[in-house]
């Protein structure tokens, strides 16, 4: 896994001009041993509820990374230790919260990498509400299932196809 998101964005001005590229804002802190980590998204879309993080993490990851727009809700955790290392031993690349997390030491044991708005201390819900594999919008950025994911100490990078 070699890439650095400032070359892909060097690399390719045009795609950040139409769209096709695009940068989260600089609001996510990092959790997990892995600082570097790509792969193709597959898209969560809940609120204050983790039923459906659950069951996705259950399934081989297959290098994926998985995005959980969580309406950037500081009220519960969405991810959790546990998650992490279901996340990791199911071969997720890395798992990106628009949301808080919590078991931060635990999530920090874990080789994955894994980003979110911070940590919370309260657990989530679990009704099994939301929508898996949907267009969703973290920050103002639109993601899509299938759209690639680069994050690295730089920041996050969305494109609409494989770059690295």
């Amino acid at each position: 896994m070699s890439f650095a998101t400032t070359d892909l964005c060097d690399d390719h001005p045009e795609l950040l001009e139409d769209g096709r590229l695009a940068v989260l804002p600089p609001l996510f802190r990092h959790y997990g041993q892995q600082l570097r980590f790509c792969g193709s998204v597959t898209t969560l879309k809940v609120f204050e509820d983790n039923a459906l993080v659950r069951a996705t993490l259950e399934a081989p990851g297959n290098g994926n990374v998985l995005v959980i727009d969580g309406g950037a809700s500081l009220r519960r955790a969405l991810v959790g230790g546990q998650l992490a290392l279901l996340a990791q031993n199911n071969g997720w690349s890395g798992i990106v919260v628009d949301g808080c997390v919590r078991d931060s030491d635990e999530i920090n044991a874990c080789a994955i990498g894994v980003r979110a708005l911070g940590t919370h201390p309260r657990k989530s819900s679990k009704l099994g509400a939301g929508e898996r594999n949907v267009r969703i919008c973290v920050s103002g950025v639109a993601v899509q299932p299938g759209d690639w994911l680069y994050a690295d100490a730089d920041g996050i990078v969305v494109a609409q196809q494989k770059l690295a």
